[in-house]
């Protein structure tokens, strides 16, 4: 089994945050996707749409999508569960994550992708019109998140999940996107504070 990483890219480092809460161990092939290394032919091989990261099975196998290689390893070790435990439970991490990675993680990635010179060989054509109009949605989101963190210490209520994993590799991508984080969202704050205080958000 190998994963194939993006060093500081935000979905690979996702996927990292999530095994090193797990305390799995996967050997990695670094992809400098800086120097569009993912563009290379053994990543294209892997994933035609060249994207990371690409997980590839002892067998051969290939899983792409971050959210689809972190259900296989929580399939594989369930404890500690980051995709809920109960029906309910289960349910709450899979409405959050999505309302997350919807409403703010994408938001984020299109302002950083649209408006960010460095990615002009990225992003054909590069929009920088909707890059700007996806900041305030951001900020309009994480205004929302501010009164639901309140009343519970994570994303989707007690315990820490892949919710808060995509949260936290958000709120870290606005500084490149050049999104400022309001100071007065206090509870996101508090949130972010804690998740970042984690030893896996270092992986």
């Amino acid at each position: 089994m190998k994963l194939f990483d993006g060093g500081r890219a935000p979905n690979p480092r996702r996927v990292r945050v999530f095994l090193a809460e797990k305390g799995i161990d996967v050997p990695k092939v670094s992809v400098d996707m800086g120097a569009m290394e993912h563009k290379r032919a053994d990543v294209s091989s892997r994933n035609p749409l060249q994207r990371l990261p690409v997980l590839e099975l002892d067998d051969g196998t290939i899983l792409t999508e971050t959210v689809a290689i972190c259900r296989y390893f929580e399939e594989l070790h369930p404890e500690p569960a980051l995709f809920g435990n109960s029906a309910l439970g289960k349910a709450r991490v899979e409405m959050w994550q999505r309302r997350i990675e919807q409403n703010l993680f994408q938001p984020v990635a299109f302002a950083f992708r649209h408006t960010h010179p460095a990615m002009k060989e990225w992003e054909i054509p590069q929009v920088p019109e909707w890059g700007e109009v996806n900041r305030p949605k951001a900020i309009e989101f994480l205004a929302f998140l501010d009164k639901e963190l309140a009343a519970r210490e994570f994303a989707a209520g007690d315990d820490y999940s892949i919710a808060d994993i995509t949260g936290l590799c958000a709120i870290d991508f606005m500084k490149p996107a050049k999104i400022v984080m309001p100071e007065a969202f206090t509870n996101v704050q508090r949130w972010y504070r804690a998740l970042a205080a984690r030893p896996s958000a270092a992986a």
